[in-house]
């Protein structure tokens, strides 16, 4: 499972030369907007979808641009002007790319484990853009790991059945890939602060990761 790669297209080039050629990848979503190599990132993704070796789950920014495109308001107007994606790529090829978009999953079960992007509405068990932490702090695992991204931290983190992939790349820290099976991650840096505004109190604690690293 990767994390948010928020156009960051050289930090996943490094980091896919470092994962096993074998290995199938799970994109945890909001691989668009913040960076400065979204199209990159785009067609790359979308090459290794196509190829069968990958699946792009919906983050909420994919989910944001779907909206926008397809509603013809003034707010969606105002959305889309300020849409990292739509200044980079333009009108005409974001409505390109809107069919690839809506078609996304939403998230990916495998054997023990789910990948989505931000968790799960616990009333319904569907999967949700809205994290609900409060939930996952008294969930059991009955269903299984669930790992997410969404969550910027500055590493790969665990809260009991749950593991957050999202290490803030367009944030200054890095791109990270979990394996379920193995546990090991690997990670690669993500934006040079020089390109990106890291959050207030990103690299507040040292990079301890939780789990192994290859």
């Amino acid at each position: 499972m990767i994390g948010d790669v928020h156009g960051c297209a050289e930090a996943l080039d490094q980091l896919l030369e470092r994962l096993p050629a074998q290995d199938r990848l799970i994109f945890c979503g909001d691989a668009i907007n913040r960076g400065p190599s979204i199209a990159a990132s785009m067609e790359r993704i979308w090459g290794l979808v196509e190829s069968g070796r990958a699946v792009w789950l919906r983050g909420n920014h994919e989910q944001d641009l779907i909206t926008a495109l397809r509603t013809e308001s003034w707010f969606s107007s105002r959305k889309l002007a300020g849409c990292d994606t739509y200044r980079q790529l333009g009108d005409r090829h974001c409505r390109q790319w809107l069919e690839r978009l809506q078609h996304l999953p939403m998230a990916y079960w495998g054997d023990g484990w789910v990948a989505t992007h931000a968790g799960f509405n616990p009333l319904t068990w569907q999967p949700d853009l809205q994290v609900r932490l409060d939930f996952w702090q008294h969930y059991d695992g009955r269903f299984g790991e669930v790992v997410i991204g969404h969550t910027p931290g500055p590493h790969v983190r665990r809260l009991r059945h749950i593991v957050m992939v999202d290490t803030g790349a367009c944030y200054g820290g890095e791109l990270s890939a979990y394996c379920p099976e193995t546990k090991a991650v690997e990670t690669v840096p993500g934006l040079q602060p020089h390109l990106a505004q890291p959050l207030p109190g990103f690299r507040s604690e040292p990079p301890q990761p939780a789990l192994s690293s290859r």
